[in-house]
């Protein structure tokens, strides 16, 4: 009769722990509205708005850059705005495992890319083919984390690339307006 018991309390607290992320309903006015109070729905951020770069110390304004995420049926759209350019496409926001956040600007050509050099060899004809056959790589990748998109610039001597050269940072920070 105890293990009946026991086993009767431990379903009911399991039942009672299983309950507490239902939506709650509040009364407003006499009307009735549904407060969410799921975990994961309250973190949800939006990614969509006008991101742009801070002025930099010496106010040139050579990296005045502004980003715009639109909600679209299918994910997402940006309008991406340079001294020298204007483009528009499709942007795919994305995790990884351990919850860092990515955001792809599709469609945008690099602006130069020599690729990884460490594989390379010293052969100067092999070096000016690789090269001649190597594809810029088109997409621009960045990452995503409270209101701040961060996309590298440039690479290094061994993996040497520029994604937008009209800016001269290493790392260009898009801020949410």
């Amino acid at each position: 009769m105890k293990s009946v018991n026991k086993f009767s309390y431990i379903f009911i607290a399991i039942i009672l722990l299983s309950c507490n992320n239902k939506a709650e309903i509040v009364v407003e006015n006499d009307n009735l509205k549904i407060a969410d109070t799921i975990q994961t729905e309250k973190s949800h951020e939006s990614i969509a708005g006008i991101y742009k770069t801070q002025t930099d110390p010496d106010n040139t304004g050579e990296c005045d850059i502004s980003l715009e995420i639109t909600n679209a049926k299918e994910g997402y759209l940006y309008f991406l705005q340079t001294k020298l350019r204007k483009l528009k496409g499709k942007a795919t926001f994305t995790s990884n495992e351990s919850g860092e956040k990515y955001l792809v600007l599709e469609g945008i050509k690099w602006d130069e890319y020599e690729g990884d050099v460490s594989n390379e060899e010293n052969d100067s004809i092999t070096d000016s083919k690789l090269k001649a056959e190597l594809e810029i790589p088109v997409g621009i990748d960045a990452s995503y984390l409270k209101d701040t998109i961060t996309i590298q610039n440039y690479g290094n001597s061994m993996n040497s690339y520029t994604k937008i050269s009209e800016c001269g940072r290493k790392y260009i920070q898009l801020i949410k307006k």
